[in-house]
């Protein structure tokens, strides 16, 4: 009974998101004996439609790039880590901004207002030692 309501509820979540034409992760196909599931993560792949992609402002400047997320203890994502300037990484500025200051644009990611003076004026952010 479990099994079927499971099976149930993932679908029902599984046509909503198709409805709403939400970006999808990745999919997966559970064998569950007799019940074939299909889990699918709803959102966007880091690895693939966030990091490394460049930030840009409204006139299409490229201000920086997304190099790395903040993932908040309740799993939520706060803070991408844009850099600017360096060579191949190096010696590059990185700041933290909040997330929900970006708009996405195409493959790129949109920071209204941005230039890169301005991104290499913020505080430096730091990554903690472990």
């Amino acid at each position: 009974m479990n099994r079927l309501l499971f099976a149930l509820v993932a679908s029902l979540a599984l046509g909503q998101a198709s409805a709403q034409d939400l970006p999808v992760a990745g999919s997966t196909t559970l064998d569950l004996g007799s019940i074939h599931l299909i889990s699918a993560a709803i959102g966007l792949s880091a690895r693939k439609q966030i990091l490394g992609h460049l930030v840009v402002n409204e006139q299409g400047d490229t201000v920086g790039k997304v190099d790395d997320l903040v993932v908040a203890p309740d799993m939520s994502v706060t803070y991408a880590i844009v850099g600017v300037g360096g060579f191949l990484g190096v010696k590059r500025h990185h700041v933290a901004i909040p997330v929900d200051e970006f708009t996405p644009k195409n493959d790129t990611f949109l920071l209204a207002g941005a230039t890169r003076e301005a991104i290499r004026s913020l505080p430096a952010f730091d990554y903690a030692e472990p």
